[in-house]
């Protein structure tokens, strides 16, 4: 007999049955053994790997040898796969087997934010093309649910603004230097041994990988394609001993924060060090662990946080999006297809403390509106607002240290007309 409830019978209540995927995998490094392992330990999902394609050929691997291929053709023309698990460094391959696997009728999955952000455009036409999806959750904070929660609960709220710290690497390294008093270079290298930084650490520490990150979000967000050149990234690799003096002092952390928000039919992103208020939900975040707030009309502000680096938090997303990929589940581009006209825009002013060497060509003149400053054994600090590009430009210079002042003021162009027109 069918339940009742409330008076009325169940029946019609179905529930989507899921099917069993095969999966084939290129790569098998960091991410790739995680979501091996999180795969052999979760029995529920309906998938199973049939080829993994690698590269070195020298290097041992524990698994079975049938499993194991150089050849990219023994996955992207098995007609036995169903899906396709992206996991290689080169932004460039990764794009090319996307392709590749779309157009031989395969799903994919993929956590490569590089190849995305400069894609993602073309790898929404493509499946449009195609008639396949492309799920990346694993490309943007790691274990965060974030791209599945902006297409599906914030998918009609009027979303005003997304920030966060998006790169666990770099926020590993900063709670070292405050929680333990390490210099940055030991926190570096412990970042580097433990596997949550790379041999070349650039793209974290200079603020290229949470940038790449924030572009995506941005398209899932506010429904706007940006190009990665486009958005301005400042690092925290010229963060100096007197900043870090500074804000022990003033009981301040610091943390490299990447943010979007839309204001009078513009959004607004960058990727910036700030310094943070202890009563800063950011400002307990440590570790490799990531945090993304994100502000809305009618919800207000709501904080997810979880690990942002690792092979089992990257793996369990990826996993997450093959689970998904056996219920059929595509993104739906939710805010791409709704009415508006956004555009992006780098025409903002924030206030910023700006440190540097004397003889550099900074002066008050340079500033918006300049506060104070002082100098001292032979180094000077600037504190004000600032243009955006402008502190683009001389975080390009040797010697020049940027860090965005607490509860940095957010000044679009147009509003610092209204505020000169104001005083006169």
């Amino acid at each position: 007999m069918a339940a009742e409830v409330n008076g009325k019978s169940n029946q019609s209540i179905s529930h989507t049955k899921h099917k069993h995927v095969k999966l084939g995998l290129f790569g098998f490094g960091c991410v790739g053994q995680g979501l091996y392992h999180v795969l052999e330990e979760t029995p529920g999902i309906k998938a199973e790997i049939k080829k993994i394609c690698v590269k070195n050929k020298s290097k041992a691997r524990p698994l079975r040898a049938d499993l194991m291929t150089f050849n990219k053709e023994d996955v992207l023309l098995d007609k036995d796969i169903d899906v396709v698990v992206e996991l290689i460094d080169d932004a460039n391959a990764a794009f090319e087997i996307v392709k590749a696997a779309l157009k031989n009728g395969k799903a994919v999955v993929t956590a490569n934010k590089k190849m995305l952000a400069e894609h993602l455009e073309e790898i929404y036409q493509l499946q449009i093309q195609y008639g396949k999806p492309v799920l990346y959750e694993g490309s943007v904070c790691g274990a965060i649910p974030i791209i599945r929660n902006l297409e599906e609960y914030y998918d009609n709220d009027l979303l005003t603004g997304i920030e966060g710290i998006f790169n666990g690497s770099t926020n590993y390294i900063l709670t070292k230097v405050f929680d333990e008093n390490k210099s940055y270079a030991d926190a570096l290298a412990k970042a580097q041994e433990l596997g949550f930084a790379e041999s070349d650490p650039s793209l974290d520490v200079k603020g290229f990988d949470p940038k790449f990150k924030l572009v995506i979000a941005i398209a899932h967000t506010f429904g706007v394609f940006v190009k990665p050149e486009d958005v301005i990234n400042i690092g925290i690799d010229r963060i100096s001993d007197l900043d870090l003096k500074f804000a022990r002092e003033n009981k301040y952390g610091i943390k490299l924060v990447a943010r979007a928000f839309k204001k009078d039919g513009r959004v607004f992103g960058f990727v910036a060090p700030q310094f943070i208020e202890q009563t800063h939900p950011l400002f307990a975040v440590r570790n490799e662990y990531n945090a993304v707030q994100v502000e809305s009309a009618f919800a207000e502000k709501q904080l997810f946080i979880g690990k942002g680096a690792g092979s089992y938090p990257t793996g369990s997303a990826v996993l997450s999006d093959v689970s998904a990929l056996t219920y059929d589940y595509q993104y739906e581009y939710k805010k791409l297809n709704q009415p508006h006209d956004l555009k992006f825009s780098n025409s903002l002013s924030v206030d910023a403390f700006v440190s540097f060497e004397q003889g550099t060509n900074i002066s008050i003149g340079d500033f918006e509106q300049f506060q104070n400053g002082y100098a001292a054994n032979g180094k000077q600090y600037m504190v004000g607002r600032v243009k955006l590009e402008k502190l683009q430009a001389w975080s390009l210079l040797d010697g020049v240290g940027i860090i965005l002042a607490p509860n940095a003021t957010l000044v679009p162009e147009k509003e610092i007309t209204k505020e000169i027109d104001a005083l006169v």
